[in-house]
This record gives C-alpha cells, structure tokens and sequence, in this order.
C-alpha cells in the first residue's frame, strides 16, 4: 500500500477531530441539530487551518445515513465515499481552473439535477477568490435563490478578493490561526500513535515555524523523520529548516543587554557560517524583542505570547534585567534595521549595525544637567539685588518688552508681597538658573534688571540649528541613547521666535510619542540649548518624509545662484 503522509492521515473526519476552531465547530452542529442549514457559506482564513477538511465533514454530516448527532457516522456509504472523493452528490471545484464564465454556465446547468444518493447536492469551491468578475456574476442568482436540495461551501484565502455581492448572500466563517500549544499538542498525538521518539522542543520549533497552520506542521514532522536518523533532536529540524535556536536569541539579547558588541557579533557570525539565514535571524529577534516587551508589560502571560511556559519564565527573568523604554528602543532599531537591509541589498550588513547600535555603551563626557534653581542662594536680605548663577549661554527675550523700555514707571509693590510674573517671564528665569522664590522679598526693578538681561541674547536660525544636529545627536546618545535614537529619525522643518519645529515620518508616530515626554523633552532643550547658546523650546510633528525634508531652494547661497542665472529648482533628490 501506498505511503499516507501525515496531513492526509491524520486528516478530521468528524467535528470533535477539528483542532483549534472550537467557535466553527459550535456554530455548525447548532445548525445541523437545529435543521437551519444555510444554503451557502464562506470559509476564510489563513492555509492549512482545516477550511476544506471542515467543508467536507459539513457534507458528510448532511447526507450521512445513518448520523446521530452533529457527527456523521464515518462508515455508511456516502461517507465513504466523501472521504475517498468519489461521490456524486459532492463535488469540489478548484476556483484557479475553473474560473471563467463558461465553467460557471456549466455548474449552474448541473444544479439544476437532483442528487443521486444523499438528500443534497454539495458544491465545495475552493479558493474562490480565483474567479473572475464576469464567473461571479454569472452565479448571482443561482447563489441567492438555489434549489432546496442544493448547498454551496466556498473556501478563500483572501476573502477580502471576493466581490460584496457574494458575500452578502453567504454565511461566512473566519477560521483562525492555530495557537502553538495547540500545534504542539496535535503533534505529540501523532508522534505518539506513530510510536516515534521526538523532544518536546523539537515539536515546539515545528510549531513556530509553521505560522499557526497544522497542515503545514504535519508536513514538516513528516519530512524531519525522514530526515533524522533514530531520535529526532533539536539540530535536526535546525538545520533541515535554518531555524535560529531559541537559546541563541536569549544569548544575544544579553550580550546586547551587557553592552558587549564584539560577542554579539561572534554569535551572528557563528550563525551565517552555520547556514542560518540573516533575514530568519532579524524576524526572530524581532519577535523575541516583542515577547520580551509583553513579558514585561503582561508579567509572561501564556496567552499572549504564545510559547511554552519554561520560555515564557525565561523571557521573564530576561526582561526583569531591561528596562520597558530600552526594549521598545531597541524593537525601533530592528524594525529601521529592515529598511536599511532592503536600501542596501545586504541583510547581514544592516543587522551587523543594529546589533552594535544596541550593544555600544554610553562614552564620552558628563552628561547635561538640569539646572537645580534651589541650589542659587540669594544673597542677604540687605543686599537688595537678586543674584544669579553665571552662565554660559544667553536666552531669548520674552515676547513683551520690558515696561522700562517703554518709558512707564512702575508703581511700587506691596511690602512683602511677590511681584506679578508670567508663566514665560518664570520660565525664562529658571532658564537662567535664578529662584523664583526670592523674588518674594526682591524689588520690580531687580527682575526688569534680569529681563534686561534676557533681551541681550543672541538671535538663532534655523541653520545654526541645523549645523549643531549631528552634534546634539552624539551628545545625547551619551545621556540617553532611546532620545538620540528616536530624534535621528526627525528633521528640523522650522523655528519662528522660541519655536523650533521637528517633523518625523508618519509610520515614526512612536518617536515622537516618546520625545513629547516631559524628561526627554527637557533633555532636548537642555542640549541643544548648550550647543547654540541659545533656548528655544522645541516641538515635535508627523509628516510625510517628503515635506519633512529641507527645501533647498530656501538656503541664501542656493538662493543667490538662481537669481543670478534666472533659474528655478525643478527637482531635489
């Protein structure tokens, strides 16, 4: 006799054998207890999940003899010959070979006949995404008004292909993807029934390697026995399909963690010359950064992630030793590293880059620090002038000017009684290093003094700005490396007075989430305040990457050019 391989062996050929569609299962024995059979469905969802399988077990339990329940018997005849594919009253069509118009005039003259043994006629379509427009609307009024004897099942991949008009006249059913324990478990019941030694890691790597599809993974355990020799181990189905062992992520991301970049690069390297695929390896570590960012948020919930529960205690532990902002920076640097690989045609390029971007450490000189206004005494009470810190950069004046330059004496204040100051006037004052505190028992004339003082800054321009950025970037990588991560990806569109403007890429909404942060966005300030001797208070906006860019025709040399020569900028690369 012929060899069966696993996914037609194994295949269900009643409603209780169904792995992983429990919602499909309930939904249809209601409908055959209940005599409320549609005359037409739709089956959707991903390869391999039991579309097709369960279509044929809905057909066998409507015309099985001698049926109680739900469930067909399996034995009768009909049954039978459902499962052998010989029956004349179930017919399966391939939607790819039967597409045109003509094959639907043909369907839709046959169905017309009544059955010849079972109580329906059973037409199963499947992937009837693959027929035309002109095949679908040939099937309209059949579809909508078939004999009563007549049931339709369609089964799609990509239902989103298939036209509304036929969808509003079908039943439709989403099947799943099977979660990995599932997987596992329908594979250590084959393996058992075979009686076949496997590691449970073994059907743990089948299980993740087959997306969520059990046709898929019965496959790949069909084709590892044939592989192995004896017991099949863990390298066995690592080097039959390139798989990146779980161990070897874990290592990585600590050596990452550790800020150890020469190991890091030893490990990817180890890898590439052991076969390993760079792009399996970034999509693996991408989702190991994921499950580490839920066992982090969702304290290892198995539901979420996914994976075994001894996996699920180790990603625990791992993301206990990093912190939420790191991991969600570090996810940002994988995804970017994506981008680069397909600019540059190399994958193990881009992830040799990211890898050492997420394992350098912090060098260089003292951070920025925010200025402590508590730490400025004010001088004796006598003394009657407010006292400020020196520092190394002026301000921007505040918007009103000052009332002694407008030529008015201002009247006197109350004993005792702090002066009004706005909340710019503060701000600026803290900018400056003085306590707001002592102006409690300080004169008017010593904060018009400061105000003064203020307005003697320095004006800055956008290109000043601009010609500090790559500056500011390799400072605060050394105080906070997500801060420069993240403001790499943005691009200085504006600055109009205090306002300095910061575009980003729509798909960077999460940078500039993180950047409006109130800590990040004083980081900035600060920073950028030290390298242009001057404060501005930036904001952050989302744009397309194209109107984020600099219009070069605005630069004065560009400028001077094109009014000389009489010409106009036709295209920026």
């Amino acid at each position: 006799m012929a060899y069966v391989v696993f996914a037609l062996k194994w295949r269900p050929q009643n409603f209780d054998e169904i792995v992983g569609q429990d919602h499909i299962v309930v939904d249809l024995k209601g409908a055959i207890e209940k005599d409320r059979v549609a005359h037409a469905y739709l089956f959707a969802g991903p390869r391999g999940v039991g579309k097709t399988s369960t279509a044929r077990i809905l057909a066998k339990a409507l015309n099985c003899k001698n049926r109680k329940g739900p469930n067909p018997c399996g034995t009768c005849s009909s049954c039978v010959e459902i499962t052998q594919g010989s029956s004349l009253d179930v017919i399966e069509i391939d939607g790819a070979s039967n597409r045109g118009i003509d094959e639907i005039r043909a369907l839709r003259e046959n169905v017309k006949f009544s059955p010849t043994q079972g109580k329906f006629k059973i037409y199963i379509i499947d992937e009837v995404h693959q027929i035309t427009t002109d095949g679908f609307n040939a099937l309209l009024k059949t579809l909508e008004e078939p004999p009563p004897f007549v049931k339709f099942i369609f089964a799609t991949t990509s239902s989103h292909k298939v036209m509304p008009t036929i969808l509003s006249r079908c039943q439709r059913l989403d099947f799943r993807r099977i979660s990995t324990m599932e997987l596992i478990e329908q594979l250590d019941k084959i393996v058992k029934a075979e009686g076949m030694d496997v590691d449970q890691k073994v059907l743990a790597a089948i299980a993740r390697a087959s997306d969520g599809a059990l046709r898929d993974a019965e496959s790949i355990l069909d084709q590892l026995i044939a592989f192995s020799k004896g017991k099949v181990t863990l390298e066995d189905i690592n080097s039959m399909l390139g798989l990146v062992e779980q161990d070897v992520l874990f290592e990585i991301t600590e050596a990452v963690t550790n800020k150890d970049a020469a190991k890091a690069l030893r490990l990817l390297n180890t890898m590439i010359d052991n076969g390993k695929d760079p792009g399996v390896f970034l999509n693996n570590l991408i989702d190991h950064f994921r499950n580490l960012m839920i066992a982090k948020v969702a304290q290892a919930d198995a539901q979420l992630i996914d994976l075994p529960h001894d996996v699920c205690e180790k990603l625990l532990q791992q993301s206990r030793k990093i912190a939420l902002e790191t991991i969600l920076s570090n996810f940002t640097i994988l995804i970017n590293a994506q981008e680069m690989a397909k600019r540059l045609d190399s994958v193990r390029i881009a992830l040799e880059v990211s890898l050492v971007r997420l394992s350098h450490p912090a060098q260089g000189t003292e951070s920025v620090k925010p200025v402590n206004s508590s730490s400025v005494q004010p001088k004796e009470k006598s003394s009657r002038q407010y006292t400020t810190p020196a520092v190394s950069r002026p301000v921007f004046p505040p918007r009103d000017t000052p009332v002694r330059e407008q030529g008015i004496k201002p009247a006197p204040p109350a004993k005792n009684k702090r002066p009004e100051i706005n909340a710019e006037d503060e701000q600026d004052l803290l900018t400056m290093g003085g306590n707001i505190s002592s102006l409690e028992k300080d004169p008017v004339d010593d904060l018009e003094e400061k105000k003064q003082t203020i307005a003697t800054a320095v004006s800055i321009t956008r290109e000043s700005v601009k010609s500090e950025w790559e500056n500011l970037i390799s400072q605060l990588s050394r105080v906070k490396m997500s801060v420069a991560t993240y403001l790499n990806e943005g691009t200085v569109v504006s600055l109009e007075g205090h306002a300095l403007t910061i575009a980003f890429p729509k798909h960077c909404s999460l940078h500039k989430e993180s950047l409006e942060g109130k800590e990040n966005k004083a980081l900035i300030e600060r920073t950028l305040a030290e390298l242009i001797n001057g404060h501005v208070r930036v904001h952050f906006i989302l744009s397309d990457e194209d109107s984020a860019k600099s219009d070069s025709s605005k630069d004065p040399m560009v400028q001077s050019v094109l009014d000389a020569f009489k010409g106009r900028v036709v295209k920026e690369e």
